[in-house]
């Protein structure tokens, strides 16, 4: 059972995470000849308050 967990910044739509959640879907099934139903995505969409880059976080840029 492949689990694939994605993080990024806020900001992006519903249509992009159904998007990329069954693009992701299809690239693990096709490269793990796994079937899709198997498959596990998981979004963690975080702050920018709460991630940094350089010791500057995202919400200071």
């Amino acid at each position: 059972m492949p689990i694939v967990t994605i993080k990024f910044l806020e900001g992006r739509n519903d249509d992009q995470k159904r998007a990329l959640v069954k693009e992701v879907t299809d690239a693990v099934s096709i490269n793990l000849n796994a079937p899709k139903e198997n498959i596990h995505v998981i979004l963690e969409e975080m702050k920018k308050t709460d991630y940094g880059v350089a010791g500057i976080r995202k919400s200071d840029l």
